[in-house]
């Protein structure tokens, strides 16, 4: 049986970790480097640091913050925002990070996901898809979901993968921050449409959320945020329910 992750995600804004509803409303949620820490001391498997506003200001994402962080944690740490190069891609890995995770860029410069992955590999290469339910399908938008581009999800999936990408972070626009559930659909789609692991994320409120984006939506990992900033449970309490629901999850170090 393969073992399921949780992964947290920590979005960035001005050096603080924000969190809205749809991308939008975002509100200061704490200190990245102490949510860091706390989240993997509640056995977090992994962590995802997104800086939301690097693509839109045009700016290198915060590697000081990312630097920091990584002094600090075992598990692994994925950075992403801002990373349009090659360059920026080896700063961050520099700076810690063991993945990067690439979206505005690779949509504006689909090549860089080949280049990325013969610098670093392509099991260091996250391509992060942001989608909203359009006309049937899944359209993707780039620059922190506020810009619509003509690519399906799935279709854009498939290729992300076959330009070097190792794993698909896909994240439902409409359940962000609902806490509603994940979107099932778009996620069981990516995850059969891919030989890679998938992220599901957008929508998590409680652990039968989990179960169902790796039982019914085929992923290999889920993400969440609000529901752990907010303190409406915790990372340990998630992964007990889990287990108790038949889930592979890995166990707290001794």
């Amino acid at each position: 049986m393969t073992t399921r992750r949780v992964v947290v995600c920590l979005d960035m804004k001005g050096g603080r970790v924000v969190k809205g509803v749809k991308f939008e409303g975002l509100r200061d949620v704490g200190d990245p480097v102490e949510l860091a820490a706390r989240y993997e001391a509640e056995g977090a498997d992994e962590i995802v640091f997104l800086d939301v506003s690097a693509s839109s200001e045009e700016r290198k994402p915060l590697l000081d913050v990312a630097r920091r962080t990584a002094e600090r944690l075992f598990i692994p740490l994925t950075i992403g925002g801002g990373i349009d190069s090659v360059d920026a891609l080896t700063a961050a890995l520099r700076a810690g990070a063991d993945k990067v995770s690439m979206n505005s860029s690779i949509v504006k410069r689909p090549e860089l996901l080949t280049e990325a992955a013969a610098v670093a590999g392509a099991q260091c290469v996250v391509a992060s898809i942001d989608a909203k339910r359009e006309g049937g399908g899944f359209r993707v938008y780039t620059h922190g979901g506020k810009r619509p581009t003509d690519l399906d999800a799935v279709a854009w999936a498939k290729r992300c993968v076959a330009l070097g990408a190792g794993e698909i972070l896909i994240t439902s626009i409409d359940r962000d921050g609902a806490r509603t559930g994940y979107d099932l659909e778009l996620t069981r789609a990516v995850a059969d449409a891919v030989g890679v692991p998938v992220i599901a994320s957008g929508g998590a409120g409680q652990a039968s959320h989990l179960a169902d984006a790796f039982e019914k939506g085929h992923a290999d990992a889920a993400l969440l945020a609000g529901i752990l900033h907010d303190g409406h449970t915790t990372v340990r309490a998630l992964k007990a329910e889990l287990g108790k629901a038949g889930v592979d999850v890995r166990k707290e170090a001794a």
